[in-house]
């Protein structure tokens, strides 16, 4: 929903760019078992073919022809460290700007034209770096791909006016109040960054700028940073999937080859830093209910010789129950739940950072004083060669596991060809990586960590600076001030008058479709054992990987309302260990595989999902057979898991988003309903939970009558038989009833509902009713319906009017979620918190309207994009896994999506606006708004459905 990203979170990029990075290519290598010290790195090869056009630039071309689907990616090599001071955010708003238009695409640019075409979505992020641009279309649309890229780059600028960058300065705003102002801890990285990196540095500002700065940019600061940096020659455009390669070599020369060139680009020298001291600070952060210590040591850039030891000791020290900071800060002094550390690095410099969100009023300096503790037990025993093995078979299967899409294929070889000069350097990337010793993973800890100065920051909540790190001094953190009617107005209607770049030929001429691609779907087996375990499963050779989950259903649902979190807490802990494997040995067990075994509940179920080499799955199927036949009752681990639960509530509290998600569950389920609640519980349901309950509920509900067993993979149906024969014959059935639900709200009238967050930056509004079960014969015909309302992303009216049009918000969506059970319509968004009430008035005026100005176009869209994107419907191993759960739960066939894509095709527009009639009543519906009461709520009751109420009255001032 939210289509641009500014990728700033450190541990995003840290996981992101290690697992595309390494796993890439693999797809066509020789498979690895294990790992020695003494092994000998192999060679990979890699099928790609790259050239450079006369402009300089660069073309990767990767074919694979799994799937009808081609990827596109246009990356810039410039990000924020290419900014000036005073000039901040310019690479990030670029990302925004290149999506809304150009001289031949027209208003709405890419993202009007990916509706038509069955483009997943044109997307993009943006990083201290680079930019990169990328979308997966059906085959059939790749020349228009390439068209519209072209124009994009080389025929853009013309198109930006006044009006449009003030728009989309306040989309960026909304941005940021959204990830960086109005979340918990959201200033970490900016105080980190200003105190690790000089005022002199490029990395010394945060991706998305300063407001300031990009308040002040004027149209000639943007037109000269376009035409300094996005030229042919600092870009590098890599196709990846299904296509001719002589063709498409046609259609890139064509298409970019008379981009004019610009001035070289000057690289970037490395520019490493240290610290003289170590740099103390705090904050009383608005939104956070519990303290958080972030440690940042001066690291190394991308791809340097030491990254990869270093990676391996960020694993170990604090990755499962092995790790010496698990151990001492979990296990022992039971501060936190989770130690993380990770690393950022980027092109010219590198930073690692370790984080800790502690439990309640708990003093940071007990964290810092176990954090030491820990890194001298590290000290005294070092990594062993074992633990070494078990970390990099884990990293084997999570390059298997980002194989299946053509964009992360594209993503990578640009990533090689910009940071490391050659796609290429994949062979001595692997090589770097099996490389790595237990003497290597010592040697960093002592070169960059131990004794070394760094930065220490304390995020705690308001009022509790008592807990924070001692010597620290209060950090300098900008805070916008939100004023009624002081926002920029502007006219983003306003069409630009210029006069067209010239060409050789007719670029306002969208190229035809190509050949139509035959979207095949997946051929299903399904088996029905003695225990009445349902199997289901789709073979699929593209890479050596099995992905599985067992479901059994019930969850919240078999819960008591007093005691709601059981499931949730039952699920946390069964893969704490087994009757003979202690948490220890169970986790070495599966990592050892190289695999992945996790629990997780959901409101109507209990899932056990993972992922193994094809080689290993029968031992992890065996493992997954033990944790449920053994479970251990580990009251150790039971303790751990109730103080986790306790936290992930008084987080949540803190949460404008998770106290929106709460809130509306309430109002659409009413008390009456065991969906009202949220899952995890409350804390005195937790408090009230006993190792007891948690047998209880699984002697009574843990059956495999209730249960289903979807994989996909490398792996045969008669493989998978016999991997759960013991499973079918020891895990003994029951009988499990499942109480009736009771029939959800009926919303009779509109309602607004506000939940006061003191301050707030931003206003999060939830707007719905309980509407449809996923079985029922409406739901699919809703979902189209929706398409253009709030389901289409940048093809739909609310993005297009509140965004696009006014720059209310960064993203809103609506949907139609449901199970077996009604699930909710629902419009989400966040908005800046001085246009609530316009926003909201905006929002009932469009579902007023929709049904009546639906027209023949909106459906002509509506079909072009949901029949075309069938396409790349089943690309991935996760998506091959969602069909077979919707198969097993709502009784759908086998070529459900093919029954859906005639659904599609027979819908009229009489059809849809019947169902909004039906479904799309703005005076039905339940308006919930999170934000500051006390500028915002008054305004509300002009909306029309009565004075608003306030739901929690001991917030307000």
């Amino acid at each position: 929903m939210f289509k641009i990203k500014v990728v700033t979170k450190p541990k995003l990029k840290h996981i992101m760019k290690k697992i595309q990075s390494l796993s890439l290519y693999l797809f066509i290598c020789v498979s690895i078992s294990s790992y020695s010290q003494n092994e000998k790195s192999k060679d990979f090869k890699v099928d790609f073919e790259k050239f450079t056009l006369k402009n300089g630039l660069q073309v990767i071309l990767h074919v694979d022809r799994s799937d009808p689907v081609v990827a596109v990616a246009l990356t810039s090599h410039v990000g924020s460290a290419r900014e000036k001071v005073g000039r901040t955010g310019f690479a990030h708003l670029f990302e925004h700007l290149l999506f809304l238009e150009s001289e031949n695409l027209g208003k709405g640019g890419l993202d009007k034209m990916s509706a038509r075409i069955g483009g997943e979505g044109a997307n993009g992020s943006t990083s201290r770096d680079r930019t990169n641009y990328f979308q997966t279309v059906p085959k059939d649309a790749l020349e228009k791909m390439i068209w519209a890229e072209a124009d994009k780059l080389g025929y853009f600028i013309n198109t930006v006016t006044e009006p449009v960058l003030a728009k989309e300065k306040q989309v960026v705003k909304n941005e940021k109040r959204q990830s960086y102002d109005n979340r918990p801890y959201g200033h970490t990285n900016s105080v980190i960054s200003k105190n690790l990196y000089p005022e002199t540095h490029p990395y010394n500002w945060e991706v998305i700028g300063s407001l300031e700065d990009l308040q002040n940019a004027t149209l000639e600061d943007v037109k000269n940073f376009y035409n300094r940096w996005y030229v042919p020659n600092n870009v590098t455009l890599t196709i990846a999937g299904d296509f001719d390669v002589i063709q498409t070599k046609s259609w890139v020369e064509k298409y970019f080859g008379e981009i004019k060139r610009g001035q070289d680009i000057p690289k970037m020298e490395k520019q490493a830093v240290s610290l003289t001291t170590t740099k103390k600070l705090y904050y009383e952060d608005n939104f956070a209910r519990l303290p958080q210590l972030t440690l940042t040591w001066p690291s190394v850039y991308e791809y340097h010789p030491d990254s990869y030891a270093l990676e391996v000791l960020a694993s170990y020290l604090s990755k499962g129950k092995k790790a010496p900071l698990y151990k001492t800060l979990v296990e022992d002094k039971k501060l936190t739940d989770a130690v993380d550390i990770y690393q950022y690095n980027s092109e010219i410099a590198g930073q690692y950072m370790l984080s800790v969100t502690a439990f309640e009023k708990t003093n940071l300096n007990a964290v810092m004083n176990g954090i030491n503790e820990a890194f001298k037990d590290f000290e005294s025993k070092g990594i062993s060669q074992q633990d070494l093995d078990r970390i990099k078979a884990g990293q084997e299967t999570a390059f298997y596991t980002s194989l299946s899409s053509v964009l992360g294929k594209g993503f990578q070889l640009a990533q090689y060809e910009i940071f490391a000069g050659n796609p290429n350097y994949i062979t001595q990337d692997v090589k770097n990586i099996l490389a790595v010793t237990t003497e290597d993973v010592m040697r960093v800890y002592q070169k960059y960590i131990k004794g070394k100065n760094f930065i220490a920051t304390s995020f705690v909540p308001k009022g509790e600076s008592n807990l924070v790190l001692s010597e620290s001094k209060l950090a300098t953190v900008v805070e916008e001030k939100i004023i009624e009617g002081k926002e920029d107005s502007f006219d983003a209607s306003i069409v630009a008058t210029y006069d067209k770049t010239p060409s050789s030929f007719d670029r306002s001429a969208e190229p035809a479709y190509g050949e139509s691609p035959d979207v095949k779907l997946p051929k299903v087996w399904k088996s029905k054992l003695s225990s009445g375990l349902n199997l289901i499963g789709i073979e699929n050779y593209e890479v050596p990987l099995v992905q599985f989950q067992l479901q059994i259903k019930g969850g919240m649902l078999l819960e008591k309302s007093t005691q709601i979190g059981v499931s949730n807490m039952l699920a946390d802990l069964l893969t704490k260990g087994t009757k003979n494997k202690t948490p220890e040995q169970l986790e070495n067990a599966i990592e050892s595989l190289g695999a992945t075994i996790k629990a997780y509940s959901s409101d109507e179920g209990i899932f056990i999902s993972g992922s193994s080499l094809a080689k290993n799955y029968k031992a992890t199927a065996a493992l997954v057979q033990e944790i449920i036949l053994q479970p251990r009752w580990d009251t150790k681990e039971f303790d751990l898991i109730k103080q986790s639960t306790l936290s992930q509530v008084q987080q949540q509290k803190a949460d404008p988003n998770s106290i929106a998600r709460n809130e509306f569950k309430k109002l659409v389920y009413g008390n009456e309903s065991i969906l009202s609640h949220n899952r995890i519980g409350t804390e005195k349901s937790v408090e009230s939970i006993s190792m007891d309950d948690l047998k209880s509920y699984y002697l009574l509900n843990g059956s495999p009558s209730v249960s289903n067993f979807q994989i996909v993979g490398a792996v045969s149906e008669n493989e998978v038989i016999k991997s759960v024969s013991s499973l079918n014959k020891e895990w003994k059935s029951k009988e499990v009833l499942f109480p009736k639900m009771p029939a959800a709200n009926v919303v009779t009238a509109s309602k607004i509902y506000f939940y006061d967050v003191p301050g707030a930056k931003q206003s999060v509004i939830r707007i719905g009713y309980p509407a449809l079960a996923a079985t029922d014969t409406d739901f699919y015909p809703a979902t189209i319906l929706n398409y253009r309302l709030g389901g289409g992303g940048f093809a739909s009216q609310l993005t297009q009017q509140l965004r696009e049009g006014k720059g209310y918000t960064y993203g809103i969506g609506s949907s139609f979620s449901g199970s077996n059970n009604k699930g909710p319509f629902s419009i989400s968004s966040g908005v800046r918190s001085n246009i609530t009430f316009e926003a909201v008035s905006l929002i009932k005026e469009i579902l007023n309207n929709y049904g009546k100005n639906f027209n023949e176009n909106d459906l002509d869209v509506t079909k072009g994009y949901l029949i075309k994107s069938n396409a790349r419907e089943f690309e991935t191993l996760s998506s091959k896994l969602d069909m077979l759960y919707n198969i097993s739960n709502y009784g759908y066939t086998d070529a459900y999506a093919k029954e859906q894509e005639d659904v599609v095709k027979n819908i009229s527009l009489a059809n849809v606006k019947v169902l909004s009639d039906k479904y799309l009543n703005a005076d039905k519906m339940i308006y919930l708004i999170i934000g500051d009461a006390e500028t915002q709520l008054g305004k509300l009751e002009q909306i029309g459905f009565g004075k608003p109420i306030l739901l929690n009255e001991s917030a307000t001032k």
